[in-house]
């Protein structure tokens, strides 16, 4: 089998462990998290590619740059392939500038919460207002502490997703025709 043959013809379930993303998303109550943060870190990102197959996105994280591939979820939304790199922070501002509109802003605290480690997005500029908060899993069915703080699950709803939020912001949610819904 030759290697367009076999990227072709291999499903999902066979790419390989270590680039699979399982993760779940909720609504966040209130700021007590912040009480609880162990860390945070000044995130501005965008997307050179922000289609449902594939987006391609660009991220200042502090002093660091990052370049990130994921690939389409699946269903119930809590897995998608995600690749990585990192990328020296000259390099992601020049990309940023590629991006299509509008950038995210935010601020991402770490909560240790349990075992696991909760990491709260809050959104400035165009999505000012939101707070969303991830959890990654190492398998779907994974047991979880919930925190009082945390809200409403959002796990496969798109437009939570920050490559939509990047083309229909929080800002103008029931304001239709203000940004792209694409």
């Amino acid at each position: 089998m030759n290697l367009v043959t076999e990227i072709y013809t291999n499903s999902e379930s066979s790419i390989h462990s270590e680039l699979q993303e399982i993760e779940r998303k909720f609504l966040v109550n209130g700021e007590d998290f912040k009480k609880n943060a162990f860390k945070k870190v000044e995130i501005v990102q965008g997307y050179l590619n922000s289609t449902p197959e594939r987006n391609v996105r660009i991220r200042t994280a502090g002093d660091k740059g990052y370049i990130t591939i994921k690939g389409p979820s699946s269903k119930d939304g809590t897995t998608r392939f995600e690749w990585e790199k990192e990328i020296s922070l000259e390099e992601s501002k020049a990309l940023l500038r590629l991006c299509e509109l509008a950038i995210i802003e935010k601020v991402r605290y770490f909560v240790k919460v349990g075992k696991h480690t909760f990491e709260v997005d809050e959104f400035f500029g165009v999505n000012e207002g939101l707070l969303l908060a991830e959890i990654e899993l190492d398998s779907v069915e994974e047991d979880f502490e919930k925190p009082d703080w945390l809200g409403e699950e959002v796990t496969g709803n798109k437009k939570y997703y920050n490559a939509r939020l990047s083309k229909q912001p929080y800002c103008v949610w029931g304001n239709a025709g203000l940004f792209s819904a694409q």
